[in-house]
């Protein structure tokens, strides 16, 4: 019985994962760092609960902490990267910015040349 309530719940999240990554759209920092941290921690946890006699609660517990853990981490690469391009971004536009300024001297220079 505990293995079969531990293959339907990895069963379950192979079908999550697989209608994620079928929805057309690559799959987000935040929602790669909750499905490794799942894995990981259900993972994790049966190898623990095996230990103490009760596989399948430990893949439950360490799976729902996992993706806690995962979803934070996730998360926080997620943000990392938004403003990572922001400032990518801002960047960019400063350097347009100088550009201009250069070529808006070098006209006053010829200008001034000129008279």
């Amino acid at each position: 019985m505990r293995r079969t309530w531990l293959a339907t719940a990895a069963l379950a999240l192979a079908a999550a994962l697989l209608v994620a990554g079928c929805s057309g759209q690559p799959l987000s920092e935040r929602e790669k760092g909750t499905g490794v941290g799942t894995l990981l921690g259900a993972g994790t946890g049966a190898i623990i609960g095996a230990a103490v006699g009760h596989p399948a609660a430990g893949a439950a517990i360490g799976g729902a902490l996992g993706a806690g853990g995962g979803y934070v981490v996730g998360n926080s690469l997620q943000n990392r990267q938004a403003e990572n391009q922001q400032t990518q971004g801002q960047l960019q536009q400063q350097q347009q910015e100088i550009e201009n300024q250069r070529q808006q001297i070098e006209q006053m220079r010829q200008q001034q040349e000129t008279e």
